[in-house]
């Protein structure tokens, strides 16, 4: 006799890619059941962060005074227990609120339907990051080319009426963006994450962002650092020309020094050095994307020999 608990119900690959794989509010044939929640794992490499925030609190609230009113997505693992497809949020709320049992929906899913209906049930909410939609929109992308690749019955329906189509095309008609936007936001997943958490952070603009994410992964931890010690980032006009060297295997410190301390356009300078005329001032040990902590030492130090000074003056 089949485990009520586990009914083996798979989604078609059709309703996969057409956006008709999200759960229903009201699901014929999931029966809800009460999970521990010491049972319930999370997605993994789930991309969208559960955030401890006011509307989290909100939610909090609301599970103490009325409980879970819609039932999360699970699907069974190997050893027993289950990993959360849709309502990770709800699951974290329910743990501060202390609740010990979710109410649930069982249904088997391999691992790119279980990934396609995660990134669909997430994607519509109100306030998604930089990086959440990039990283979502790969995983997508991803589940969708192996489904497309080792062709089933369903699949062969899905190409009949996919055919000349990308997978962009069909993600971005069902986000409402262009192809060649969803690929736009996949190139930041190319980013070293303390770039990344800099988008999120609106510190690097998103057309910049995608131009910097060429860069290969030692160029990205130079700029780095020269970000951090220049206090700048680049300009979309800066990020170009950062890539273009890049791609010619031209960015050197050197090059990178020199682009990013380009004055933008909008920028208006107080006081402006050629590199040739501070050159006879610093020591050769020092490191182009170290110039700037260099003469700003050097100045205190100058500054502090003229208080000196000042006051020896005064005391004669």
């Amino acid at each position: 006799m089949a485990d009520p608990k586990k009914p083996n119900l798979k989604i078609s690959v059709d309703d996969l890619f057409t956006g008709g794989g999200q759960l229903p509010k009201e699901n014929p044939h999931g029966q809800i059941v009460q999970l521990d929640i010491s049972e319930l794992h999370d997605f993994p490499n789930h991309p969208f962060k559960v955030r401890d925030d006011d509307a989290m609190r909100q939610m909090v609230d609301s599970i103490k005074d009325k409980g879970i009113l819609n039932p999360i997505l699970v699907r069974p693992r190997q050893d027993g227990s289950y990993e959360v497809i849709a309502g990770h949020r709800r699951k974290f709320a329910s743990e501060l609120a202390g609740v010990d049992k979710l109410p649930s929906i069982i249904k088997e899913y391999d691992d790119d339907e279980a990934t396609i209906l995660m990134v669909d049930s997430n994607i519509q909410r109100e306030k998604i990051l930089p990086s959440e939609r990039a990283w979502s929109y790969k995983m997508k992308l991803d589940a969708m080319n192996r489904k497309l690749g080792r062709p089933s019955e369903n699949v062969r329906q899905v190409v009949s009426h996919l055919q000349g189509k990308r997978s962009t095309a069909i993600i971005g008609e069902q986000t409402g963006e262009s192809h060649k936007q969803v690929e736009r936001f996949i190139c930041l997943t190319n980013f070293i994450p303390e770039l990344l958490d800099m988008v999120d952070e609106k510190r690097i603009a998103f057309n910049p962002a995608v131009e910097l994410s060429y860069l290969k992964e030692p160029e990205q931890r130079e700029l780095l650092s020269l970000i951090e010690t220049e206090e700048a980032t680049p300009s979309l006009s800066q990020a170009q020309r950062l890539k273009q060297f890049s791609q010619s295997n031209k960015l050197d410190s050197g090059a990178m020094l020199a682009i990013m301390t380009e004055e933008k356009p909008n920028q208006k300078e107080v006081f402006k050095f050629k590199p040739t005329e501070l050159a006879p001032y610093i020591h050769k040990s020092v490191k182009p994307d170290e110039y700037r902590e260099y003469i700003i030492k050097a100045c205190d130090y100058y500054k502090k020999h003229l208080e000196r000074s000042s006051r020896n003056k005064e005391a004669r």
